[in-house]
Parts: structure tokens; sequence; C-alpha cells
């Protein structure tokens, strides 16, 4: 069995192929990890970057994206706009965006965070400050962080998943990809309960 880590970069489709509907993309993880038959757990948005995990073990894979077991998955998001308060109290009890409620996250702001250039770069427009927020989520629904920020009048203008549970996204540059340690497997495998501790 292979369990990979891979860190993401902006507008690479969270797949092998290009698939339907995707003839313009440029890449896809093909492009990056020559393992095969390894697959993503979870996904990322195509302009979202960052932590992705990736295996051939479809019960962990399982176990891994399954609701019920509510892995925290944190994220640095760069919103437009300043952050108050008032902002980020409605993240942190859950608000109703679309037909359902968020479970609560933990939201706060942060320093700019040391990440590499992205390419092409966040449009900037000097009238509008930008902020930095941290925000950690136990479900993971279609583009939820993105929606949730706008619902609090804070547009996501860059979005990178920096860890899932304990596993941090450390000194792995974009578009490079590892496997996973024993360690951190055996963490990971604890606290989606596939192993006894």
């Amino acid at each position: 069995m292979r369990y990979l880590v891979f860190n993401k970069p902006f507008q690479v489709l969270c797949q092998f192929t290009q698939g339907m509907g995707h003839s313009t993309v440029r890449h896809t993880l093909a492009d990056y990890i020559p393992v095969p038959e390894v697959y993503p757990v979870g996904r990322l948005d195509f302009d979202s970057e960052g932590l992705l995990f990736l295996t051939d073990d479809g019960a962990w894979q399982q176990r891994m994206s399954h609701p019920k077991f509510e892995h925290p998955r944190t994220y640095w998001v760069q919103v437009e706009g300043e952050v108050k308060e008032s902002a980020l109290e409605p993240l942190r009890r859950g608000l109703k965006i679309q037909d359902y409620r968020t479970r609560p996250a933990e939201a706060k702001r942060i320093a700019a965070p040391v990440l590499p250039p992205r390419e092409p770069p966040v449009r900037y427009r000097k009238q509008i400050p930008t902020s930095w927020l941290e925000i950690t989520l136990t479900e993971g629904r279609n583009r939820q962080v993105r929606r949730m920020t706008a619902a609090v009048g804070l547009p996501t203008l860059r979005l990178v998943r920096v860890a899932i549970g304990a596993l941090w996204l450390m000194e792995l540059p974009a578009g490079q990809w590892r496997d996973l340690t024993a360690s951190e497997l055996n963490q990971l495998q604890i606290s989606s309960g596939s192993r006894r501790s």
C-alpha cells in the first residue's frame, strides 16, 4: 500500500485525467505524481493550494474522507478587506450558507504567512487592504471556506490547506510529493479509528 502527501499547486486539477469539461486545464496530478493506482483522499479545488493525501488503500481513503470522523483541516486564507472580530464570530458559531449550516470552525486573524509567490499572482488593489485568516474545519463541503468568508463580507483571494489533523505541510515545496512516514501514517490511522493506539 502507498500513502502519499502532495503539495498541490494553484490551478492543478485534483485528478489524474482531464475529464469532461476540463479541456483547457493545463495540469493534472499526473503531471506531478508518477505513482500508479493512487487516488486523492478528498479534494482541493482547482484554484486552491496545499496539502493533499493520495493512496491506493480504498478503506483508508474512505475513513479519512468520511465526515463522521471530523478530521480537522486547517487553511490559511487571504481575504479582501480588514478582518474584524464581528466577522470571525459567525465562522466560530457556524453559519448558514446555501441550504446547510456549517459546523463551528476555529477562526483567527494571522500575520501574512511566508509562502512562495503564486503564479499567476493574487490580484492587488491599492485601495482595498487584504488580511490573512487561519480557519480549521471538521467538515469539507464543496468550496466551503470560500463560501464562508464571502458570507461574512471577506472574499477569498488565496486559499492554502496547511494541515489535516496533526500533519502539517512543512518544507514540502509546491508540486512535490513524498511518502508518509510510518509514524505519520500511524497517527492518522489512530485518528481515523482504523488502528488501535
